[in-house]
């Protein structure tokens, strides 16, 4: 019973194949493809899924959040006026602001050799987007991305 789900696994639907395979007729090549077309997906959501899964376990009242490849964003219910507070904390504390306007939500800065450039977007009265994106020379730096992100969502009232 366990050979025949073995076969199953590799793509022999029938006796037929099975034979079929093993007089050379069915080639080898054709099973392998089948097995990587199904794996490799696989490996592949389970390794990108961790990250969302930590950002979005850890941040409480985040509604929604993104990823791509140098920014970090969210919605959050929190107030606006705190998260710029909790923003412009941070962005001292990790660095140095080169620019910074309250009115439109913009902080531009300098952290560990890299820029950061957060923005905080009005989407109701209620509902703030807070994206974060961070990168050194000219490449993404997501971990700094993510760390301020986190600092900001946990600092802000």
């Amino acid at each position: 019973m366990a050979a025949g789900y073995f076969w199953l696994f590799l793509g022999v639907n029938s006796w037929t194949d099975y034979s079929l395979f093993h007089k050379g007729i069915l080639k080898k090549g054709t099973k392998m493809r089948k097995i990587k077309l199904f794996l490799i997906p696989c490996i592949f959501v389970s390794i990108l899924g961790c990250a969302p899964l930590i950002i979005g376990g850890a941040v409480g009242a985040l509604g929604g959040y993104a990823v791509s490849k140098d920014t970090i964003q969210g919605e959050t219910d929190k107030n606006y006026d705190g998260l710029w507070e909790a923003a412009f904390t941070v962005s001292k504390i990790r660095g140095e602001i080169k620019y910074e306007n309250k009115t439109k939500g913009y902080i531009e800065s300098e952290a560990e050799s890299s820029k950061v450039y957060i923005r905080l977007i009005r989407l109701t009265a209620s509902t703030t987007r807070l994206r974060v994106s961070a990168r050194k020379y000219h490449f993404p730096n997501m971990s700094l991305a993510q760390d301020i992100f986190m600092k900001i969502m946990e600092q802000a009232k």
